[in-house]
């Protein structure tokens, strides 16, 4: 499990995501919002950026693991 908290609303953004990227459909513009909440929420956590977006897409994209 991830050793980060990730607050609602950054977890249904990034499932967002996966889901337009599996229909071949995601926009830049909602890749960007992505990006953004992320980045904000590093700022807010005071936590690496890069890590928290691996622990991201890993606990959306895999969360059996």
């Amino acid at each position: 499990m991830s050793d980060f908290e990730f607050p609602d609303d950054l977890v249904a953004a990034e499932r967002e995501a996966w889901a337009a990227i599996q229909a071949g459909a995601l926009t830049p513009e909602l890749a960007g919002a992505v990006q953004d909440r992320l980045n904000a929420y590093a700022t807010e956590a005071g936590v690496d950026r890069y890590k928290a977006e691996m622990a991201l897409k890993r606990a959306v994209r895999h969360p059996e693991g």
